[in-house]
């Protein structure tokens, strides 16, 4: 469950575009159930919650530690919590597409999410999801290093939000 430091971040206004998607084969097949986004990164790894019927992505919280144990024991502890349907990784790239380090860091988090789970995963662009994010919070009066709490579990939202507009979006 959401704590009270989320309950101002989760009004929250996203202005994300649609991102694109990998790993797309059998996401349609679950239309409920909670899905939980990260934003993954070698110090920090946001997270954040949605319901696949809702729509509507809120920042949950940070996992902070480069300890993989530790990383992966806070996990399972917000796997038994939520009781998630799908995993959302964002995917970070170059503006012009290319790939970097944490682009395959990235993917290796997702494959052992979803080997370790046994929940789906996708990976979603996650392209200036932290420059909304920075920017939201700035909107917000949020600025600086009081920022840096914060700022990963929004960029997860961002993720999640840009997932359920891109793939749930009602015509």
């Amino acid at each position: 469950m959401p704590n009270s430091d989320n309950c101002i971040q989760a009004t929250l206004t996203i202005n994300s575009s649609v991102h694109g998607v990998e790993n797309v084969s059998e996401i349609g097949r679950f239309s409920k159930g909670t899905v939980l986004a990260f934003d993954f990164g070698k110090k920090r790894i946001g997270v954040a919650v949605g319901e696949k019927e809702m729509r509507l992505a809120h920042p949950l919280t940070t996992i902070h530690g480069e300890m993989t144990r530790q990383r992966f024991e806070a996990i399972a502890k917000l796997i038994e919590t939520w009781q998630p349907v799908l995993l959302v990784v964002g995917l970070p790239i170059h503006a012009d597409g290319t790939e970097h380090e944490l682009t395959q860091l990235s993917r290796r988090f997702a494959r052992r999410l979803e080997g370790r789970y046994r929940i789906k995963s996708v990976l979603v662009d996650e392209r200036y999801t932290t420059i909304t994010a920075r920017s939201a919070l700035g909107e917000l009066g949020i600025k600086g290093k009081k920022q840096k709490p914060m700022l990963d579990q929004i960029a997860a939202q961002h993720i999640l939000q840009s997932f359920f507009d891109g793939n749930y979006a009602t015509t």
